[in-house]
């Protein structure tokens, strides 16, 4: 499975985003997906991981509240929509599918990873 993640950019504080990543096969009921990102100079952290139905979601506790995690099985695609950007939201964001129905934050569990977006938060 290869990954596709699209959509960030150069925003001021307090706007959105919406991150997409797209596979370039169908997820089956035993793909979780995630999004994980990474600042420089800091190791990779898990954002939000939603389970293969889209029911479950989890987020970090830094994001919970300001983004929304969902996905469309029948587009092969997984969105991240970010609200309320802060300044240390900015890193590249990667997407990830795992080779279960349901996962977490541990990168470990996760297959399948794409290239990332950059995301930049500035005034």
């Amino acid at each position: 499975v290869q990954l596709q993640a699209s959509g960030g950019g150069l925003v001021q504080p307090g706007d959105s985003l919406r991150l997409s990543c797209t596979a370039s096969r169908r997820t089956s009921s035993n793909n979780a997906m995630g999004w994980f990102r990474q600042a420089p100079g800091k190791e990779r952290e898990f954002v939000a991981a939603i389970s293969w139905n889209g029911a479950s979601t989890i987020y970090a506790d830094s994001v919970k509240g300001r983004f929304t995690i969902s996905r469309d099985n029948a587009a092969n695609t997984m969105y991240l929509q970010m609200d309320s950007l802060r300044p240390d939201d900015t890193a590249i964001y990667s997407c990830a599918v795992a080779l279960k129905s349901y996962a977490g934050g541990d990168p470990g569990q996760y297959r399948y990873w794409g290239q990332g977006t950059q995301v930049t938060v500035s005034s």
